[in-house]
């Protein structure tokens, strides 16, 4: 048995005990950093710093708390807050009660989120604020299972005489009673997570469906004992790794980071604050960072759009510089996978060397400086902005999994890794492609089942436990796997030809620096249409070098200016496609796509059927009088 086998096979039941042995082993060891904004609300953020130790204090507060509220082994606790460090103290506090999280976005609605709570019959909600209590109130008619709302940040909330007594608490509060229930019985959270075994429900997450209500997602405890094993045996985290985590932690991406840090017993710097990215990674300097591809499209899109209003000369240089980017990265991942060295030619090699003096640094310098790499997952990666950011030395590992296989199923391998694909599956998943090219999985991984969904579980799991995917792939000869497409997104035009709409969004996205979101459609139609959304910041620049300064958005993407601008693009995507897949026709969008309107899940995936129902009008205009092409 290999030691990878081994380490893998040999875990422990759950991550609350990974986590024991993490604070016994390094006590003193940082463990999380977390900003603290300045008390007259100028200035930098001050960053703060707790050790395992001081970590374990304060969950094993939270989970003694839990206790003395009631709550039993596998009963679930609610957790409605943004990405901060209480919510991964909470969270392990809820494991070491025996207890099971249920994961709700703080953007969630108060009737979306009603029906989780009543759905998952949770006992406790901690919510982040005011506005996370409000919700809770607003449908507690419908919650009578829900005992207790302990608030993590209680300023701003008001008593309310219609809330039972002792209905709400802050965390606070909840850490205070734990701790008083620990000096009384000192053994209490140790019995919980010795009594804890693998099968036990640790986490329930619910999918954001596109169509009808989501489905609760059963995840034991087994399942993140081995992602956290898992993950390290790929090599991709060491001890000595400072991560920057600021993807939403409902989400199962999210989630999954946590585990193998506490496994390993890095550093890991929590902030959940979007707008605060570009200022953070200068001051925390992580050495690596998980994030969404609509990330790397933005900083892209921005890299762009600065060198143009720098001049035409400057937007030369950056074309120039891209292009070199590109081919140094194809050619070095090529090398690399023929002979085991990233090598390129003497001349290439020289033009990088100046393309990274004039434009890479700069952009390594924004990211913190130190980045090892990224890692990208939940929707795909154009390959020609991977290629763009391999070359310029910001290496994005992509990788794949589902909520229903505990995020992480494939990743790409460190040095070995391979833009366009999602790498190699983790050690223990197993993988084969079914007739029709969906993605089957199996292994530790893999979730119970939908939550009281017997039927639904049997749709999409397998009794000898394969799962489907949903999700169309093709494997390379050496085990990498590429993701063509979702199963139930795949066009197939009225001529009989298949599209497969995430790929040409992808191309589009690598050759339009103002493209925010894109939706090709096309299904039973003559030919593909696209909906488009330009980014805001970088249109509105555009618009101000053309005539269309002080513009609003709406007025902006609805002049003939902007529309031949992008139909320029739109050409320029149409050379490199097969006829079938051209766009034929296109229409900008008054605004950009967003998770408030439900067109993005909160991991910013697009939500096909509620775009194209929205903007059903805008779609069947584009085939007024259509004829096959």
């Amino acid at each position: 048995m290999s030691d990878t086998q081994t380490l893998i096979e040999n875990r422990p039941p759950s991550v609350a005990t990974l986590f024991i042995d993490r604070v016994a082993a390094t006590p003193d060891g940082e463990a999380y950093r977390y900003p603290v904004p300045s008390a007259t609300g100028q200035g930098a953020d001050e960053w703060k710093s707790l050790s395992w130790a001081q970590a374990a204090e304060r969950v094993y507060a939270i989970a003694a708390g839990l206790i003395g509220l009631g709550v039993e082994p596998e009963e679930r606790v609610a957790l409605s807050s943004a990405t901060r460090v209480e919510w991964i103290l909470a969270d392990l506090g809820v494991m070491c009660a025996g207890a099971a999280t249920t994961t709700i976005y703080p953007s969630t609605n108060a009737e979306e989120s009603s029906f989780i709570l009543a759905d998952s019959e949770s006992r406790v909600l901690i919510a982040e604020d005011a506005g996370q209590l409000a919700k809770a109130r607003e449908r507690r008619g419908d919650l009578p299972n829900l005992a207790h709302v302990v608030v993590i940040d209680p300023d701003g909330v008001e008593p309310d005489a219609a809330d039972p007594e002792g209905w709400v608490l802050s965390l606070a509060d909840l850490e205070a009673r734990g701790a008083d229930l620990l000096a009384k019985n000192p053994g209490a959270v140790k019995e919980r997570v010795e009594a804890i075994t693998a099968e036990q429900l640790a986490t329930l997450i619910y999918t954001s469906g596109t169509t009808g209500r989501p489905k609760g997602v059963r995840l034991p405890h087994d399942n993140w004992s081995y992602m956290a094993k898992a993950t390290v045996a790929t090599g991709l985290i060491t001890k000595d790794d400072v991560q920057y985590l600021w993807l939403p932690l409902a989400h199962v991406f999210g989630k999954v980071l946590t585990s193998g840090q506490i496994e390993v017993g890095h550093v890991t710097a929590v902030d959940g604050r979007i707008d605060k990215i570009i200022e953070n990674l200068p001051v925390v300097q992580p050495t690596y960072m998980a994030a969404v591809p609509r990330i790397f499209e933005k900083v892209y899109n921005g890299v762009a759009s600065k060198a143009r209003a720098g001049g035409g000369a400057k937007y030369k240089i950056f074309q120039w510089a891209a292009g070199v980017a590109r081919e140094h990265a194809k050619v070095s991942q090529d090398n690399f996978r023929r002979t085991g060295t990233a090598s390129v030619p003497f001349g290439l090699g020289a033009k990088h060397k100046v393309a990274d003096a004039l434009v890479f640094a700069k952009i390594r310098e924004a990211f913190g400086g130190r980045l090892r790499a990224c890692v990208s997952g939940s929707a795909a990666l154009a390959p020609d902005i991977g290629y763009f950011f391999a070359g310029a030395g910001i290496h994005i590992l992509e990788g794949y999994g589902l909520t229903e296989s505990s995020a992480a199923s494939f990743v790409n391998p460190g040095e070995a890794y391979r833009t366009g694909t999602v790498g190699k599956p983790l050690p223990g998943t197993e993988v084969r492609i079914a007739d029709d090219g969906e993605i089957m999985l199996r292994g530790p991984g893999i979730m119970q089942g939908y939550h009281r969904q017997p039927e639904k579980t049997a749709e999409v799991l397998e009794a000898d436990g394969w799962l489907h995917s949903g999700d169309i792939g093709e494997l390379s000869v050496d085990g990498y796997l590429r993701i063509t497409d979702r199963k139930k997104d795949l066009i197939k035009t009225s001529g009989g030809k298949y599209v497969a709409p995430a790929e040409v969004e992808g191309q589009f996205k690598a050759v339009c620096p103002f493209v925010s979101n894109i939706l090709v459609h096309g299904a039973d139609r003559n030919y593909c249409t696209a909906l488009i959304a330009l980014d805001e910041p970088t249109i509105l620049g555009w618009a101000a070098e053309n005539g269309l300064e002080g513009r609003p958005y709406a007025e902006v993407v609805a002049s003939p200016k902007t529309v031949e601008l992008i139909d320029g693009y739109v050409k320029r995507l149409n050379g490199g496609l097969q006829r079938w897949q051209t766009i034929k026709q296109f229409r900008l969008l008054p605004r950009d796509l967003d998770v408030e309107h439900g067109e993005l899940t909160p991991s910013l995936k697009l939500k096909r059927p509620v775009v194209e129902r929205e903007y059903k009008g805008l779609i069947d205009e584009m085939y007024v009088g259509a004829r096959e092409v």
